[in-house]
């Protein structure tokens, strides 16, 4: 059996599994149950899959939004010796039928013989039915005969199959064994100094995203850490849930994406009551799986500074789903810190110089995001496979015990790995003194005259503008690779459609553009709420906002 899955169920076995559980249904219904609960649960859904038909070495998706129903949902399916696939969730304004479509292919990809259908999603049974999708809902799983024992799968098993939420349509997933599971999360307790018993996990990250899935689920419920969590949408329809609930519950490790604790700062600078939280208890606010913003966690810890909140909560992460999740995590307790280096070294000459004034210079600030986990390696490479030095900028590719072994797609199975065990990274980066340094995405660099413009610094200068709503700039490449590449603005503001507004709105975003990198965009594009093209997990899709700007 694998150690995953032996540790799983040494934990429900365990004190750790009577002392410590999920919370979820706050605010409205706040319910908790023991992971032990969750557990007997399990083995009830999983004695249920395994007489319905589900094997070792199977493939089962789940379409379900309630994270109640979630937690023993997918520990049945590790227990019956099956993989799972977290589907991507519609929204209010998805177009079910090209949703169906994307599904279908997903399903065909992984090779899905079976669906499990939560809350509040039961209603799309009928479009299930209509192509013939074979589907369970999670209510009738409950009530099976429980499993005598876990169906035994090796190591180097499917436990999870990740989508990836890249910019096209063609659906990718990381093929997660049971092996790059149990090795990251224990490299992640050992980096974040996890402490079951003590810790309690705060959360709102969506279930189909590698950051609440393995994060902000199967560690907790690994090792039995006491867990907190609510939903996307409870999120946005209230982002000071969040703080609500870490003063509660007293949180001491949460995670977001960048944008989020812009929000969350945003919105408790506006609270007058200064008791209104208690942050006190946090010890880790990791920021991931999105560039991070300084000007951000500023906003965020100086708005918390009124609630208790430890600006050295701060941690700034690199992780990716190739790797299972984490990559690497900043020193604990130290709160953000930059490196600031010279901007034309780093774009002429791809060095990255420190500074330590300014002067006249003009100057990048980047997040040390720390050292590699426990077994993980991270280098630095030229584009003929040339190890770097420090402070060397080139294409990052890291290997380790949770770099995963390929992607499944509508082709087939990809490698990805080269013959020594590297992964490509897709990042363009550097080190310093053994902490990892990310520029940007390599496909997205912007090359004009000979240097490399980085979209996250075009979008910060234009979100910096009164009227831009935070976390809705995108900077479009246009021409690439062509000797007249440009780019162009796009951004989401409530001004749109006040021809005046815009006017000066485009001027000023113009304007601080220019100062920040230098050159000036070739368009500016406002738009109203809700037009930027985003990925399931919330991020912006840089390629195809393109299709929202105009090249004549």
């Amino acid at each position: 059996m694998s150690r995953f899955v032996d540790t799983m169920l040494a934990t429900a076995a365990g004190a750790g599994g009577e002392a410590s559980g999920m919370t979820t249904g706050e605010p409205a219904t706040p319910t908790r149950r023991t992971w032990a609960q969750v557990h007997e649960q399990a083995t009830r859904m999983a004695g249920a899959l395994v007489s319905g038909g589900v094997s070792a070495g199977g493939s089962v998706a789940v379409l379900a939004g309630d994270p109640a129903s979630i937690a023993p949902a997918v520990q049945a399916v590790w227990l019956a010796g099956a993989s799972v696939t977290m589907l991507h969730q519609p929204t209010a304004r998805t177009d079910l039928a090209d949703w169906a479509q994307d599904t279908l292919r997903v399903l065909s990809m992984i090779d899905a013989k079976l669906v499990l259908l939560g809350t509040p999603f039961d209603a799309l049974a009928s479009v299930l039915d209509e192509h013939d999708v074979a589907y369970r809902t999670l209510d009738e799983l409950t009530d099976g005969t429980p499993l005598a024992a876990p169906v035994e799968v090796p190591e180097e098993s499917t436990a999870l199959l990740q989508l990836t939420s890249g910019s096209t349509a063609e659906p990718k997933a990381v093929r997660i064994t049971h092996g790059n599971l149990m090795a990251n999360a224990l490299a992640m307790k050992e980096a974040a100094a996890l402490q079951p018993g003590r810790d309690v996990m705060v959360s709102w990250l969506p279930l189909f995203h590698d950051m609440g899935m393995v994060g902000f689920l199967t560690v907790p419920m690994l090792f039995g850490i006491e867990l907190v969590k609510v939903t996307p949408v409870d999120f946005l329809r209230s982002p000071v849930l969040w703080p609500e609930l870490i003063s509660r519950h007293r949180g001491t490790i949460t995670a977001a994406p960048n944008f989020a604790y812009a929000i969350v700062g945003r919105r408790m600078s506006t609270v007058d009551d200064d008791g209104a939280y208690d942050l006190s208890t946090l010890r880790i606010a990791l920021n991931g799986a999105e560039p991070i913003d300084p000007a951000a966690v500023a906003s965020f810890t100086e708005a918390g500074a009124r609630f208790k909140l430890p600006p050295e909560c701060v941690l700034a992460a690199y992780g990716m789903a190739e790797a299972t999740l984490a990559v690497a995590f900043a020193p604990l307790f130290t709160g953000l810190s930059v490196d600031v280096i010279d901007a034309e070294a780093l774009a002429g000459e791809h060095r990255a110089v420190p500074v330590t004034e300014d002067g006249d210079r003009q100057v990048r600030s980047f997040p040390l995001l720390g050292p590699p986990l426990p077994g993980i390696e991270v280098q630095t490479v030229d584009g003929s496979g040339r190890v770097l030095g420090d402070r060397e900028v080139g294409q990052l590719r890291l290997r380790g015990a949770a770099v995963t072994p390929e992607y499944l797609t509508v082709r087939g199975p990809v490698s990805t790995q080269d013959a020594d065990g590297w992964l490509d990274t897709g990042d363009e980066g550097y080190t310093v003194d053994g902490q990892v340094v990310v520029c940007g995405r390599i496909k997205d660099v912007i090359i004009m005259g000979g240097r490399n413009i980085y979209p996250t610094d075009i979008e910060r200068a234009a979100m910096s503008v009164d009227g831009v709503r935070a976390g809705n700039a995108v900077a479009v490449r246009l021409d690439a690779g062509t000797r007249r590449e440009r780019f162009a603005v796009a951004c989401e503001s409530r001004l749109a459609g006040d021809e005046d507004a815009e006017k000066a709105l485009r001027k000023e975003i113009t304007a601080r553009v220019v100062d920040a990198v230098g050159l000036r965009p070739f368009a500016v594009v406002v738009l109203p709420p809700g037009s930027l093209p985003k990925t399931p997990s919330g991020k912006l899709r840089r390629a195809a906002a393109a299709s929202l700007v105009g090249t004549e």
